[in-house]
Protein backbone atom coordinates (compact mmCIF):
# COMPACT_ATOMS: atom_id res chain seq x y z
CA UNK A 1 0.00 0.00 0.00
CA UNK A 2 1.08 3.44 -1.06
CA UNK A 3 1.95 6.16 1.66
CA UNK A 4 3.27 9.49 1.99
CA UNK A 5 4.05 10.74 5.49
CA UNK A 6 4.76 13.95 6.01
CA UNK A 7 7.21 15.75 8.93
CA UNK A 8 9.00 18.65 9.70
CA UNK A 9 5.92 20.99 10.42
CA UNK A 10 5.37 23.19 13.14
CA UNK A 11 5.40 26.77 14.64
CA UNK A 12 7.51 29.15 13.60
CA UNK A 13 8.53 32.99 13.90
CA UNK A 14 8.45 35.21 11.07
CA UNK A 15 12.02 35.15 9.23
CA UNK A 16 12.51 31.73 10.47
CA UNK A 17 13.25 28.46 8.83
CA UNK A 18 11.75 24.94 8.76
CA UNK A 19 12.60 21.32 6.95
CA UNK A 20 9.44 19.29 6.08
CA UNK A 21 10.14 15.55 4.55
CA UNK A 22 7.76 13.38 3.10
CA UNK A 23 9.44 9.76 2.90
CA UNK A 24 7.22 7.83 0.27
CA UNK A 25 6.69 3.60 0.46
CA UNK A 26 6.56 3.40 -3.14
CA UNK A 27 8.14 0.92 -5.24
CA UNK A 28 10.58 2.53 -7.36
CA UNK A 29 10.15 6.11 -5.94
CA UNK A 30 12.86 7.27 -8.09
CA UNK A 31 10.36 7.57 -11.46
CA UNK A 32 7.96 10.02 -9.49
CA UNK A 33 7.69 13.43 -9.92
CA UNK A 34 7.32 14.71 -6.57
CA UNK A 35 5.68 17.60 -4.92
CA UNK A 36 4.73 20.12 -2.24
CA UNK A 37 1.36 21.96 -2.08
CA UNK A 38 -0.30 23.60 0.50
CA UNK A 39 -3.45 24.80 1.61
CA UNK A 40 -4.52 28.11 3.90
CA UNK A 41 -7.46 28.34 6.49
CA UNK A 42 -10.45 29.09 3.30
CA UNK A 43 -7.98 29.17 0.55
CA UNK A 44 -7.83 26.71 -2.19
CA UNK A 45 -4.69 24.22 -1.88
CA UNK A 46 -1.77 25.55 -4.45
CA UNK A 47 1.26 24.47 -5.73
CA UNK A 48 4.57 25.31 -3.97
CA UNK A 49 6.84 23.58 -5.97
CA UNK A 50 7.94 20.22 -7.96
CA UNK A 51 10.92 18.20 -8.85
CA UNK A 52 11.55 15.71 -11.27
CA UNK A 53 11.92 11.96 -10.65
CA UNK A 54 16.06 12.24 -11.56
CA UNK A 55 15.97 15.97 -9.75
CA UNK A 56 17.67 17.39 -12.49
CA UNK A 57 14.52 19.82 -12.66
CA UNK A 58 12.95 22.13 -10.09
CA UNK A 59 10.06 24.59 -10.47
CA UNK A 60 8.32 27.28 -7.93
CA UNK A 61 5.35 29.20 -7.10
CA UNK A 62 6.33 33.16 -7.86
CA UNK A 63 5.28 33.11 -3.87
CA UNK A 64 8.18 31.10 -2.38
CA UNK A 65 11.20 31.46 -4.89
CA UNK A 66 14.28 32.31 -3.57
CA UNK A 67 13.05 31.37 0.00
CA UNK A 68 11.81 27.57 -0.50
CA UNK A 69 13.91 24.78 -1.77
CA UNK A 70 12.63 21.40 -3.05
CA UNK A 71 15.08 18.54 -3.13
CA UNK A 72 15.18 14.75 -2.79
CA UNK A 73 17.32 11.10 -1.85
CA UNK A 74 15.70 8.55 -4.25
CA UNK A 75 18.23 6.36 -1.92
CA UNK A 76 16.07 6.89 1.22
CA UNK A 77 12.74 7.40 -0.65
CA UNK A 78 12.20 10.94 1.11
CA UNK A 79 11.52 14.63 -0.46
CA UNK A 80 12.07 17.99 1.41
CA UNK A 81 11.04 21.43 1.44
CA UNK A 82 13.39 23.42 3.35
CA UNK A 83 11.65 26.76 3.96
CA UNK A 84 13.81 29.62 4.75
CA UNK A 85 12.99 33.47 5.85
CA UNK A 86 9.06 32.18 6.49
CA UNK A 87 6.31 34.49 6.07
CA UNK A 88 3.03 34.61 7.89
CA UNK A 89 1.20 34.30 4.47
CA UNK A 90 3.05 30.74 4.49
CA UNK A 91 0.57 29.33 7.45
CA UNK A 92 -0.83 26.59 6.19
CA UNK A 93 -1.28 22.81 6.14
CA UNK A 94 1.51 21.49 3.47
CA UNK A 95 1.24 18.23 1.37
CA UNK A 96 3.78 15.94 -0.27
CA UNK A 97 2.41 14.56 -3.87
CA UNK A 98 3.77 11.68 -5.87
CA UNK A 99 3.17 11.39 -9.61
CA UNK A 100 3.68 8.64 -12.27
CA UNK A 101 0.92 6.55 -13.87
CA UNK A 102 -1.16 8.36 -10.87
CA UNK A 103 -1.35 10.75 -8.22
CA UNK A 104 -0.64 9.72 -4.53
CA UNK A 105 -1.33 12.70 -1.66
CA UNK A 106 0.52 12.41 1.92
CA UNK A 107 -2.34 13.34 4.58
CA UNK A 108 -0.27 16.81 5.43
CA UNK A 109 1.49 18.47 8.46
CA UNK A 110 0.99 21.86 9.65
CA UNK A 111 3.22 24.69 9.32
CA UNK A 112 2.13 28.18 11.68
CA UNK A 113 4.25 31.09 11.24
CA UNK A 114 3.20 33.82 14.06
CA UNK A 115 4.62 35.77 16.10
Amino acid sequence: QVQLVESGGGSVQPGGSLRLSCAASLFSFSEYTMSWHRQAPGKERELVASITASGGNTHYADSVKGRFTISRDNAKNTAYLQMNSLKPEDTAVYYCKAVRAYDYWGKGTLVTVSS
